[in-house]
């Protein structure tokens, strides 16, 4: 609506004091907590399994959780304002957008609603979005990564499949996927302890993953028929080598935020990358296709 449209933007901080304070007892209810592993498993995990996450920041993980099953309201202003932030943000446009229309698919999303592709990562799929673009540190690197996914040639039509355009909101809601399963199984409880902190590694560990692949689309010349597997070794690297990936993200930012990267990503792409066949079905990964490895049979979505 107008209203929303014309309000001012709102910063990461602002919305995630919004939710601190807001009813999520509902959202709340549809958390399901990790399964705990019995007898044999549960002493191997105990021995080789990664920490527990502190009793002091289990309320922060909740919290993050609960907003992850939070779906987009059109009533609530902030949920609005967080929509309409990003569009500004990301097009680097000064005015608004209708609340639904096609402009939703150019920014990336599989349709005229944002909300019908939050599946199974709620508001936290926005929450995540706004602060990649309203940090001053990530910002330069989510402008680029989105100018990425606009890619357009001048290649005949045989030569189309070389395109490097992605839809880039379907791509973060996936890496925000990747990063709520990491959480919940337990993998970033290290990093989490180390610093006192939930939702600000959830953040740095989504923009990292998004940097990596960035870096692997870019140089090694990737197309929508990589993504699958591409998504793919990204979640094995942001589960098993996740303070890896946030180093690298720390080495970026301090380098120069707006400068891009000529590292080479540290997973390799060879059997699934540029190799594939041009007459294949192009196959791009859902928000909900993604398979991941729970403890037990808990799971968020």
């Amino acid at each position: 609506g107008t209203s929303a449209s014309a309000a001012p933007p709102i910063s990461f901080n602002e919305a995630l004091q919004y939710f601190q304070t807001a009813d999520l007892s509902e959202c709340r209810k549809k958390v399901r907590a990790t399964a705990r592993r019995q007898g044999l498993a549960a002493l191997v995990r105990f021995l080789f399994g990664p920490p527990q996450l502190q009793p002091q920041l289990q309320g922060e993980r909740e919290l993050a959780l609960a907003i992850a099953q939070c779906g987009l309201d059109d009533n609530e202003r902030v949920h609005m304002r967080i929509l309409q932030t990003i569009y500004k943000k990301l097009t680097r446009s000064r005015l608004g957008c209708p609340r639904y229309g096609a402009h939703w698919e150019e920014l990336g999303f599989q349709g005229a609603d944002p909300g019908t592709d939050l599946r199974g990562t709620g508001m936290l799929g926005l929450m995540q979005m706004l602060y990649f673009v309203m940090d001053s540190q990530t910002l330069p690197l989510a402008q680029e990564i989105f100018k990425l996914s606009q890619h357009e040639t001048q290649a005949s039509a045989i030569m189309l499949i070389l395109l490097q355009n992605f839809p880039f909101c379907i791509m973060s809601v996936n890496i925000t996927r990747i990063v709520i399963q990491a959480l919940r199984e337990e993998r970033l409880s290290r990093e989490c302890n180390r610093r006192q902190q939930v939702i600000a590694v959830l953040n740095d560990l989504y923009a990292a993953a998004f940097l990596q692949l960035y870096r692997v689309w870019k140089w090694q010349h990737k197309t929508i028929v990589d993504s699958s597997f591409l998504l793919k070794e990204l979640e094995l690297s942001t589960k098993k080598k996740p303070k890896q990936l946030l180093k690298s993200l720390e080495a970026y930012v301090n380098r120069s935020p707006t400068a891009d990267s000529l590292q080479q990503p540290f997973f390799s792409s060879a059997s699934g990358g540029s190799g594939s066949q041009p007459n294949e079905e192009i196959h791009f990964t859902g928000v909900c296709d993604l398979q991941v490895e729970l403890e037990g049979e808990a799971r968020l979505i």
